[in-house]
């Protein structure tokens, strides 16, 4: 160990920069590697300022009421052919409302255009796949185009949710997954969002592999959150609707 140290100064004498393996990796991949980073959570997590910062706050609330009301009524426009489709391809009720857990660990009832079969989860709930049989094709259409989510604009709204923020999971998942993830609930110190860091970096969550990796760029946009980085997430968000990547 103290023949490390002196390589180490002796790097430093000569102009070498020494960093953190984290911080390497976080420049790189853009997200936080928790399975690195054991019981040292205040070392690896020095929030970004802008969680407590009145002026970004205001912001951000002030963009996520305007944009809400835009796309809600962007949503009243395209309610025709959503109530057509519906008719057609889903035959069902229109809404669904789902408990979620949201800031603070604080459930809420998320509201979103059905795009499943009646009773997908008779069975109990299930991760939803890639090819899922319980969507139905209108269904996939709205998830597709991102139109599911359009009246979830009234969460934001109401304040349960923003615009930009980790996307809110129901309490039977995050009970799983805070037992098998470290520091899984941290993502809930801010309030949930429509689209995030994760959701423009990563494929759907369908496993909990996928949630540790949704968690390691969440955590990261917790960290480093900015309006610059808001303002990324937004311009990538628009690009996979315009190009209907969604899932």
């Amino acid at each position: 160990m103290a023949e490390v140290y002196h390589d180490l100064i002796s790097l430093l004498e000569r102009g070498f920069k020494i960093r953190d393996y984290t911080q390497v990796y976080e420049e790189l991949l853009h997200k936080v590697p928790i399975q690195f980073v054991g019981k040292d959570f205040y070392k690896y997590f020095p929030f970004s300022r802008s969680n407590e910062n009145k002026l970004y706050i205001f912001v951000q609330r002030a963009f996520d009421v305007v944009f809400a009301i835009i796309g809600l009524l962007i949503g009243i426009l395209l309610l025709p052919i959503i109530l057509l489709g519906n008719v057609v391809g889903n035959r069902g009720p229109l809404f669904y409302t789902q408990e979620r857990v949201g800031k603070n660990s604080t459930p809420f009832n998320i509201l979103k255009l059905r795009s499943m079969v009646v009773d997908a989860e008779q069975n109990g709930a299930k991760w939803a796949q890639k090819n899922d049989s319980r969507i139905t094709k209108f269904g996939m259409f709205l998830r597709r185009s991102r139109m599911d989510e359009i009246p979830q604009f009234y969460n934001v709204l109401k304040g349960e949710m923003s615009i930009i923020g980790p996307r809110p999971e129901r309490p039977f998942f995050v009970n799983e997954l805070s037992r098998i993830i470290p520091f899984y609930e941290t993502r809930h110190i801010i309030k949930p969002g429509l689209t995030g860091w994760a959701q423009v970096k990563t494929r759907y969550g369908a496993s909990v592999d996928d949630s540790l990796t949704k968690l390691q760029y969440d955590l990261f946009y917790i960290k480093h959150r900015s309006i610059f980085l808001d303002f990324n997430i937004f311009i990538k968000t628009l690009s996979t609707i315009l190009y209907y990547r969604g899932q």
